[in-house]
């Protein structure tokens, strides 16, 4: 996964939870940015706003309403941005120049750490209630779980080197993250992030024979397995129980058997571990 796609893609939750905090708030005026490295914000989101005056700026860990949610790590609001003596005022000027006056901030924190921070606005000095705040923190806490999920797609498919194929161990490595990257998916919420990950999971099936892993695909008509029951025979292949599989994909243990029982009787095999090896030979598990 480069630099660039995972850049795109944090941008494009971090709009979304913009405007789902819009939404659920009611203000009228949303705007964020993540940290490009500690202590220091950039916005670079705008929603619902008139002019480009937030644009990029840099905000630094103490400085402003930002800085200081960056500092102490939880929400804070002020009713009059320009007047507040409860923050210092480096960002004024920006802030005038979108005339916002109450202004929310809520950080997005990831594994205890400040990721970014989304703000909220009026253009009229009111005090700011709890059900707008509450608003404004659950579209944080969305966005909190989906850059997890992205932070865990990047070191997966960053484990997916392809190895030689005299190097057993590393390919039980990448059979493992193959398992883990099928049941992330299941959980993806951003469809293009979803089908990146199914891809990669492709790549990594085909790898196998290209590498010389395994026997040829028998003769005959090509097996075709549903994606559930990909996602089944994967956590299989990587030793899980059918318990340990529900849960990893988050279904029933009856529901995991039956994809089971049908990706075996496709696959021509009698046991769970026949159905692997077929599977590989098929091409369709590394």
């Amino acid at each position: 996964m480069t630099g660039s796609r995972t850049g795109s893609g944090e941008a494009a939750e971090l709009r979304a939870a913009l405007l789902r905090m819009r939404r659920a708030s009611g203000l009228p005026v949303a705007f964020g940015g993540l940290l490009p490295e500690p202590r220091r914000l950039r916005i670079t989101e705008l929603s619902g706003t008139a002019t480009a005056s937030l644009q990029g700026l840099t905000v630094t860990s103490g400085n402003g309403l930002g800085g200081k949610t960056i500092a102490l790590c939880r929400p804070l609001a002020v009713t009059d941005y320009s007047t507040s003596r409860v923050i210092s005022h480096e960002y004024d000027a920006a802030v005038a120049g979108e005339g916002l006056r109450s202004v929310l901030a809520v950080p997005v924190v990831v594994r205890r750490r400040v990721r970014g921070v989304l703000y909220g606005a009026l253009r009229h000095p009111l005090a700011l209630g709890d059900r707008t705040v509450s608003a404004a923190v659950e579209a944080a806490r969305e966005l909190e779980q989906r850059l997890v999920v992205r932070d865990e797609a990047d070191r997966l498919l960053s484990t997916c080197r392809q190895p030689t194929a005299g190097d057993p161990a590393a390919w039980e490595e990448v059979r493992e993250a193959h398992g883990e990257l099928r049941a992330l998916a299941g959980r993806v919420a951003d469809p293009l992030l979803r089908q990146e990950l199914l891809a990669a999971c492709g790549r990594l099936a085909a790898a196998t024979g290209a590498a010389g892993i395994g026997r040829p695909s028998p003769a005959g008509q090509p097996v075709t397995l549903s994606s559930r029951e990909l996602d089944v025979l994967a956590c299989v292949a990587s030793g899980a129980t059918n318990a340990a599989a529900a849960d990893r994909l988050g279904l029933r243990p009856e529901t995991v058997k039956s994809y089971l029982r049908s990706a075996m009787r496709k696959l021509g095999a009698h046991t769970r571990l026949e159905a692997v090896v077929a599977a590989r030979r098929a091409g369709l598990l590394p």
